[in-house]
């Protein structure tokens, strides 16, 4: 970690197009992780709304309505949220495809580029505020 001063540590001599871009990346990374987590609701919500349906089914079914009942359990339940696939699948499919490629890749840049440091664009502007505040 590097010390409140900064000095000498390696992003510092970075030149600002880098620091733009690591940002950019960072930046990206982070929504792609916001993404994560809304994935993770619609999920979740997809699956409440699946058990309401399966709720319906029986009250239906309890009813007399079978052939109402039937519909939700053979057409509606089974279905899947996407071409068949269930909303675990995107959420897997989100979490073993591009989520950790994107990962990976802004560990990749932030070690080639800054040493592994984090928030390098942060830490420019905490310095920059810190020396206008000193003049």
């Amino acid at each position: 970690m590097t010390s409140e001063t900064d000095d000498g540590a390696p992003w510092t001599e970075l030149e600002e197009g880098e620091i733009d871009a690591l940002h950019e990346v960072e930046v990206g990374t982070e929504w792609l992780q916001r993404a994560h987590g809304h994935l993770l609701a619609f999920h979740h919500a997809v699956g409440h709304g699946m058990d309401h349906f399966e709720a319906a089914e029986r009250v239906l079914r309890g009813e007399g309505h079978d052939e109402l009942a039937d519909e939700l359990r053979d057409d509606l339940l089974p279905l899947g949220v996407l071409d068949g696939t269930w909303s675990y699948g995107v959420v897997e499919a989100y979490q073993e495809g591009l989520l950790p490629a994107t990962l990976d890749y802004e560990e990749r840049l932030r070690e080639e580029l800054a040493d592994g440091e984090r928030h390098v664009a942060e830490r420019r502007q905490r310095r920059r505020w810190r020396e206008r505040a000193g003049d």
